[in-house]
């Protein structure tokens, strides 16, 4: 199988030269993924509605490779600070609430001060 590249549209992505996603098979790398609304480049104040969004984002590149949230083995959160994880736990719930995939949370300082949550998400197609 070959290797196929999926974009977002966002413009960081060209300026950071990487893809959203990149299938490889049957998996996909889903690159840490921000709560930014690609088509407004606009991003909330609110670290829950940043994890809402960057569900939707990651959901988006998913389905636009040919894969759903359902085939997420992996993922990592992101946050600069640690005690607003907890505020991410309902778009964790709704969004993997039966995937149940393995995770990592890591506390690090993120590329612009307005972002609040980042996510990378490693699928693999289900047989």
């Amino acid at each position: 199988m070959s290797r196929r590249l999926i974009s977002s549209g966002s413009k960081f992505e060209a300026d950071m030269a990487y893809s959203r996603a990149v299938v490889d098979g049957e998996w996909i790398f889903v690159s840490g993924t921000t709560g930014f609304n690609y088509e407004s480049m606009t991003i909330s104040d609110d670290v829950a509605a940043q994890a809402e969004q960057t569900f939707v984002n990651i959901q988006t590149a998913m389905e636009k490779a040919g894969f759903s949230l359902a085939d997420t083995v992996r993922v990592h959160y992101i946050l600069p600070r640690a005690e607003d994880f907890p505020a991410c736990f309902p778009a964790m719930r709704k969004y993997f609430g039966e995937v149940r995939p393995a995770a990592t949370m890591i506390v690090a300082a993120l590329a612009d001060p307005r972002m609040k949550v980042e996510i990378e998400v490693t699928g693999k197609k289900r047989g």
